[in-house]
């Protein structure tokens, strides 16, 4: 079977990485790009098996926390389509 990984440039990974609540987190919908996954599907699978990641694996922002972090970084990627919710962590 053939081996379909790639390795990214550390830049990439590196540029979508912020500091929140004193960790360092790849937002939801960048770590489903990283995966070419859609979010909503990351999401699903990680909700849908939460006794396989560790309980510090993600975690949801509050609106204030999403808001702050918007201003942060502009309208940057997070601001490209229309969330319900804060992105998970």
């Amino acid at each position: 079977m053939a081996d379909n990984k790639t390795v990214l440039p550390s830049e990439v990974i590196e540029n979508k990485i912020y500091l929140i609540r004193g960790q360092k987190v790849i937002l939801d919908s960048d770590r489903a790009e990283l995966y070419g996954v859609e979010t909503k599907l990351l999401n699903k699978a990680v909700s849908r098996n939460q006794g396989r990641f560790p309980s510090d694996f993600a975690f949801r922002l509050t609106h204030q926390e999403f808001a702050d972090l918007r201003f942060q970084i502009g309208t940057s990627n997070i601001g490209r389509t229309y969330r319900r919710e804060p992105p998970r962590i």
